[in-house]
Parts: structure tokens; C-alpha cells; sequence
């Protein structure tokens, strides 16, 4: 074997959505993180394929790119990429680098147990709570959500459009004649593709959620969030619970006093709790943790006939 590329990984699940930290890419320079963003999908599109495509990756696989930080207030700087390129923020993928920084010991402890992260969408605060070298929890707080609008008519039912990290759409799963479970996937998946194809003309609409919410009383909601490609996202989902707890407040059918929880289909879940309320919309305080699976170093043959990778979805 005569190795051409060698790329090492730190990988962590959020909630069950995986992440593949690096921390190696090759050395360029750039004078922002806006303009290395920019460039990311063109300077890295190799990368990207190598370490997100299979046979080493998956579809549903996310990227982060660490960087030292350009502002001086950060303590890291971060770029989220997933098969199609860069994407500006992810809750998730925040919560796993400051979990591999900090486990990994690439970043000291802090007493106040702040920590400040780098994006292309600024510089976000995140809280991790760490014991006897364990990130034991980590929190930080969404942007505001948006109601765009209420009761849209779809065949028999409606649904609502909320503008979160992304712009969801949002049913209600007590008009479908199954349940939010893993016995019944195949019926889920299949629901999704149909509205995921009714809905394709609206190309603002990047994520479809079916919501069970049931046991809203118990404080808790269950969500299950298709992607444009009809990808099942493998957590509950960051912005999907802030988009649904936003058209639930909205729609007066509760008042969030309390910590409330998004469970996903395989039962993982994410704490949410309303942090503000105001004309601008809903911002949301989650709290979640990440555990690292795997530090790997991924290599790439020259003979290799698969170096661009595939996807099967």
C-alpha cells in the first residue's frame, strides 16, 4: 500500500447524529473564517469525499473542521461541512467539538465552564459541564424561531412553517395512521418521500418533521425530520425542537415553565427550555452531551478505485 493521503479523526454522536472532527486538514492560510468557509467546498472537496463518503463514512456523517480561532474572544474556530459543502452552524456539531476539545485535552478546563466557539455565523457560547475529565452535559442557546405561517392546507391536514436554523415544515403526527417508532420505519420513510416530493417546488423548505405530541403534557415531544434528500436526521433534532416548541407556544397549547424534552424515533433526546420570548421569536437553551466512538486515522491508497467514495441512501 502506498498512501497518498492520511487524515486523523476524532468521532462523536450527539443524541445519536454522528460528527467526524479533524483537526489536520492541509495547512493554508486564510485571513478570515468567512473566506476559509468560502473556499472550503473547492480546496477541500477531496476531504470531504474521502472522509464523509463511504466506504469510510455514510450519508447521514457530518463534518467539523478546528481551526485556532481568528477572533480574539474565541477559544476554537469551527467549520460545519457535510457532503454538499459548508453549512453556516450546527447545534449538534458544536456540542461535539467542545466535547472532543475538551476530552481529547486539546482545550483546559475552565472554571466558569464557558467556552466560546468560532463560526461563519459568529461567535457562539457554549456551557460544558465537565467531571473527573468528562463532558458530562453541554448547553448553549438557539437563535430566535419565527412563525412564517400556521395551517397550511396539505391533502386532509395542514402544517406550519418555522423558521428555526432552517426553514421546517411541521405536521402533526395524529393525522397519520402510524406510529413514531422503529417497527413502523418503513411507513415513516415512506410518508416522508411523499410530502418531501409534494413539497420539492418550495425549495426554501429544507426540512420536513413529523410531530408526536402526545405526551406534551409529561413534558415531552417526539419528532422524526426528513431532509431534502428524504435522509432521516439520526437525532431528535436541535432545530427541530426549537421549530416545534415555537408553533406549539405559539399556537397557545402550552406555557414552557420547565425543561421539556425532544425524543427522536430510536429514543435518544435532547433537553429544550424557552430562554426568551420576544418580537423577534423563540430562543431555546438545549442541553445535550456527546460521546466520542472512535479516534481513527483514515487513509487513501493511490491505487484505491474508490478514492471519490460513494453514497447509497
Amino acid at each position: 500500500m502506498k498512501i497518498q493521503k492520511a487524515y486523523t479523526a476524532t468521532d462523536v454522536h450527539v443524541a445519536g447524529e454522528a460528527f467526524r472532527i479533524i483537526k489536520d486538514a492541509p495547512l493554508s492560510y486564510y485571513p478570515s473564517l468567512q473566506q476559509l468557509d468560502e473556499q472550503f467546498p473547492h480546496v477541500y472537496a477531496d476531504e470531504i469525499k474521502l472522509l464523509l463518503n463511504e466506504p469510510r463514512g455514510f450519508a447521514g456523517l457530518n463534518g467539523c473542521l478546528i481551526v485556532p480561532p481568528f477572533s480574539r474572544e474565541a477559544d476554537a474556530a469551527v467549520v460545519f461541512f457535510t457532503h454538499e459543502g459548508t453549512v453556516p452552524f450546527q447545534y449538534g456539531g458544536a456540542i461535539a467539538v467542545i466535547t472532543a476539545l475538551l476530552e481529547c485535552g486539546h482545550l483546559s478546563q475552565k472554571k466558569s465552564n464557558e467556552y466560546k466557539l468560532e463560526t461563519v455565523s459568529g461567535v457562539i457560547s457554549v456551557r460544558a459541564v465537565v467531571e473527573k475529565d468528562e463532558v458530562i452535559s453541554v448547553e448553549l442557546v438557539s437563535n430566535p424561531c419565527t412563525i412564517i405561517q400556521m395551517n397550511i392546507p396539505y391533502k386532509d391536514t395542514n402544517y406550519s412553517l418555522v423558521q428555526a436554523d432552517q426553514l421546517y415544515a411541521i405536521f402533526k403526527k395524529s393525522d397519520v395512521p402510524f406510529e413514531l417508532q422503529m417497527e413502523d420505519l418503513s411507513e415513516v420513510q415512506k410518508w416522508g418521500q411523499e410530502v418531501n416530493t409534494a413539497l420539492d417546488s418550495n425549495q426554501s423548505i429544507k426540512g420536513v418533521v413529523l410531530l408526536d405530541d402526545l405526551l406534551l403534557p409529561n413534558g415531552r415531544i417526539k419528532t422524526v425530520t426528513f431532509r431534502k434528500d428524504n435522509f432521516i436526521v439520526r437525532s431528535p433534532g436541535f432545530g427541530t425542537a426549537a421549530a416545534c416548541y415555537a408553533s406549539l407556544l405559539f399556537n397557545g397549547e402550552f406555557t414552557m415553565k420547565q425543561p421539556f424534552e425532544n425524543e427522536s424515533i430510536f429514543n435518544s433526546f435532547i433537553t429544550v427550555q424557552l430562554a426568551n420570548q420576544s418580537e423577534d421569536g423563540y430562543q431555546f437553551a438545549f442541553t445535550s452531551r456527546g460521546f466520542i466512538t472512535g479516534m481513527q486515522t483514515y487513509v487513501l491508497d493511490q491505487e484505491d478505485p474508490l478514492a471519490a467514495g460513494f453514497l447509497l441512501k
